[in-house]
């Protein structure tokens, strides 16, 4: 009998325990935003099935309406997915200032995966030019931010330009202003 209970207990606590360690798919318990420009990525295999992907990246986080420029190693159940154009991805601190959780869409699903990064925060920004990455100061970017309305943590994942061109008709939309790519 007490074998049993005994049993019991520890099938209970085997089974609650990989819940507790488990990351929250939702988007809305992600409040940061994350733009991933690069990764160097290997990913292992298992029979022929994708089982883990480990590497290292830049990218930039945006937080409280600072962006901040990130080195970063992860480690991956799936293969980390870079931004396209000016697109974020949600984000939230395990160990402020050293670890990300990430979510990034299952594709062709409505569900999502999380990653864990490693994180090293630097005190500038990264930018694309003409695919190439570099780096400038976050004021810079911070103001590039402000004047094209440009704020990922609130929806606004698409730069506007503020002012339209000469040349373009009145009512025609202005085409969004280069950085960040």
């Amino acid at each position: 009998m007490r074998r049993s209970i005994l049993f019991a207990i520890c099938a209970l606590i085997g089974s609650i325990t990989p819940a507790l360690q488990a990351e929250s798919h939702n988007p809305a318990d992600y409040p940061l935003r994350i733009h991933i420009y690069r990764r160097n990525e290997t990913t292992f295999y298992h029979n022929r099935q994708a089982e883990e992907a480990k590497g290292e990246g830049r990218a930039n986080l945006f937080e409280g309406g600072e962006p901040k420029g990130l080195d970063f190693q992860f480690e991956c159940d799936k293969k980390l997915q870079t931004s396209s154009g000016y697109e974020t991805f949600p984000a939230k601190w395990k160990k402020p200032g050293q670890e990300l959780v990430i979510l990034q869409p299952d594709f062709g699903k409505t569900s999502y995966n999380t990653c864990r990064l490693k994180v090293l925060v630097k005190d500038f920004v990264y930018v694309s030019h003409d695919g190439n990455l570099s780096t400038e100061p976050a004021e810079t970017f911070r103001e590039w931010m402000t004047k094209h309305e440009y704020d990922p943590e609130h929806g606004k994942d698409t730069p506007t330009r503020t002012i339209a061109p000469a040349t373009a008709p009145a009512g025609t939309p202005a085409p969004p202003a280069a950085p960040p790519q």
